[in-house]
């Protein structure tokens, strides 16, 4: 008689307990963002990656102004991008990001970029406006219920120009 009684209020209590539980990540997901390169004929591209973020979104068509943009743990350093060719990439950031679409990712650069080129010479790689907005792609993926990976391949020999002050990027950066 007593089993009869004391099993309702055991499930009750259960379903209590569990229907008050936070979900920390509800309604979020897990991304990846990774970084390769093509080819070139540079000895070495290195650039300085300070901060990744990213603008989630609700819809593809979703027009959200500065909300929407978050900040994933990094890993902030100054990258040798010929170093990520023929299959091999890294793990440049990752977070949670709300579900839906990711829009744009920008990589927000520090001063350390430089070029050395196919005799042993370096120079310093001049990278328009990428410590203040960043270096910019629009991506507009839908993330699934799962952890998304992003690769981006940073196209250096499209992007990098000799020009008669030095060396001066404009990225190319495409989705994989």
């Amino acid at each position: 008689m007593k089993f009869k009684i004391l099993l309702p209020v055991v499930i009750f209590f259960t379903f209590v307990i569990l229907s008050c539980t936070k979900d920390d990540n509800a309604g979020n997901n897990a991304v990846n963002i990774r970084l390769t390169d093509a080819p070139t004929e540079l000895d070495s591209v290195f650039v300085d990656i300070r901060e990744v973020r990213v603008k989630a979104g609700n819809d593809i068509n979703d027009t959200l102004n500065d909300n929407g943009w978050y900040t994933l743990n990094t890993s902030a350093g100054v990258y040798n991008l010929l170093s990520l060719q023929n299959g091999v990439d890294t793990l440049l950031a990752s977070g949670t990001v709300p579900m839906g679409y990711v829009k744009e990712i920008r990589f927000i650069l520090g001063s350390n970029n430089s070029v050395v080129d196919s005799f042993g010479v370096t120079y310093p790689l001049t990278i328009p406006s990428g410590s203040e907005s960043g270096l910019k792609i629009k991506v507009n993926k839908k993330l699934n219920a799962t952890l998304n990976t992003i690769l981006i391949d940073f196209d250096t020999d499209l992007s990098i120009k000799k020009e008669s002050t030095g060396y001066k990027l404009r990225p190319v950066l495409k989705l994989k």
